[in-house]
């Protein structure tokens, strides 16, 4: 039923999809991410985006990607796609020779138990990179 892809950011049609996607699923509750830059995918319903995901080198732990966004259009929730997406992450990050990936949530209670059925740790980064009450995640790629 649904089919995950990645995609090139680069293209204007795929950043024009990306960032509509953002808008549906974010608002305007977080800036749009830089789609040139990192990994990206999007999840299909049929033909219709209705999710994306992203992935760029972390620049608060060294070796490490830091999981940048996931949205899932709300008519989508509760189909395991925010847990497809990041394992698809986590897959590419392993290629690029990262050994570990992080990431954040903030006012995200679905979000964080998504992270914790993934197998994600909290962890207190050297210097905190969000809002103080942000948590923080962790976890080892082997």
């Amino acid at each position: 039923m649904y089919r995950i892809r990645e995609v090139d950011g680069q293209d204007d049609d795929v950043a024009d999809a990306l960032s509509e996607l953002h808008q549906l699923t974010f608002c305007d509750g977080a800036r749009i991410p830089e789609f040139d830059h990192g990994h990206w995918w999007i999840a299909f319903y049929r033909e219709k985006p209705i999710a994306f995901a992203g992935i760029i080198p972390s620049t608060h732990v060294v070796n490490a990607g830091y999981l940048s966004r996931v949205g899932v259009l709300a008519r989508h929730h509760g189909h395991g796609l925010q847990l497809r997406l990041t394992r698809a992450l986590e897959a590419r990050a392993r290629r690029v020779g990262w050994t570990a990936m992080v990431s954040d949530t903030t006012d995200n209670v679905v979000s964080a138990n998504n992270f914790i059925r993934s197998g994600y740790t909290l962890f207190r980064p050297a210097s905190a990179w969000a809002w103080p009450h942000t948590l923080y995640w962790w976890k080892e790629l082997v």
